[in-house]
Parts: structure tokens; sequence; C-alpha cells
């Protein structure tokens, strides 16, 4: 299963419900729990993991610089920050291969063709004016 990002993800779920996912996320405020505010969550969730990965690779970067000295409390907060960066990229693993399952089973209902007019039924036939067997002379 191929690794999507939030964005990819935003994309698919706009072409599902054929609408921009910002006025996605403003309807479904609106409406009962359902599978789209369960994607948009989801979304959220992996939009967030991935905004922790950032963050946590950057902080790490910066811990590990080449000119920086690395002593016993520098170890601590390279531990720490491994593990969350581990753990941020275990959430993002695991709600992009969710949100990616939902997606596949999911596919847009194509709008109902308008129903072709229905022809109206034939008029009956308008009766033969009667012809009188006897001709005048």
């Amino acid at each position: 299963m191929p690794h999507l990002t939030s964005t990819e993800i935003a994309g698919r779920i706009e072409d599902l419900y054929g609408a921009p996912l910002a006025d996605l996320a403003a309807h479904a405020q609106d409406q009962p729990p359902g599978m789209l505010s369960a994607l948009l969550g989801m979304h959220d969730d992996l939009a967030l993991a991935e905004r922790s990965i950032d963050f946590h690779r950057d902080h790490l970067t910066r811990l590990i610089h080449p000119e920086r000295q690395i002593g016993r409390h520098e170890v601590s907060h390279l531990l720490d920050g491994s593990r969350r960066l581990a753990e941020a990229v275990a959430v993002r693993d695991v709600q992009a291969k969710s949100v990616v399952a939902v997606l596949q089973s999911l596919a847009r209902v194509p709008a109902p063709a308008p129903s072709p007019p229905t022809a109206s039924p034939p008029l009956p036939a308008l009766p033969h004016p009667a012809q009188s067997t006897a001709h005048s002379r």
C-alpha cells in the first residue's frame, strides 16, 4: 500500500465528495456523525502526525548539530526526541493505512442521469364518420 501524505488524502476526500476540504468540514459540523466526519477526523490525525514528525526531526537535527557538544543531559533529550519521532511515524503510518483502506472501499456515486422524458401515450384514433350505405342518386 503506497504511503500517502495528508495532502494526497485531502485530494482523495475532495474527489470523493466533489467539494473542497474546507467546505466539507463546514458541512460536516452541521451533520450527525457519519463517514464524512470520520474521514475528516482521520485526515486531521494524519496531518497532526506529519507535523509532529517534522517537529521532532527538526529538534533532533538541532540536538546533533556537528558544532554542538553532546553531554549526559543532551543524551536524555536525544532519546526522548527519538522515541517521540518513532511514535509520530507509527501514528502517521497507521492513520495513512486506515484512511487509504476506507477511501479504497468507497466510490463516488455518479449523479443520477436525468430520465428521458416519457412519451405521452398516443391519442386514441378518432372515430371515422359513419358512412351511409344508401347512395343518393
